[in-house]
């Protein structure tokens, strides 16, 4: 899967809910990790999501799978929208 910071899961629909690339860093093996955000409507606060595979960083894996597993959602690679 190919995700930047600033690349946004968008599930559409009623409700429909958005999850944005904050950041990413990769370690010498090429391995990335990214974080999330979200905010509800209206947007007033935005906050970074809780890994819910980990319990001790928000930090999530970049895997080829595509299946991003946050706490309400579960968003699909082909869900990932680039600028």
């Amino acid at each position: 899967m190919q995700m930047q910071p600033g690349d946004v899961l968008i599930r559409g629909g009623f409700p429909g809910h958005a999850a944005t690339v904050m950041d990413m860093a990769i370690n010498q093996n090429g391995e990335k990790i990214y974080l999330l955000s979200q905010g509800y409507m209206p947007a007033q606060d935005i906050h970074i999501l809780k890994n819910p595979t980990n319990n001790i960083s928000p930090w999530y894996r970049l895997t080829e799978q595509g299946n991003i597993q946050t706490p309400e959602y579960t968003f699909y690679d082909h869900e990932l929208k680039g600028w």
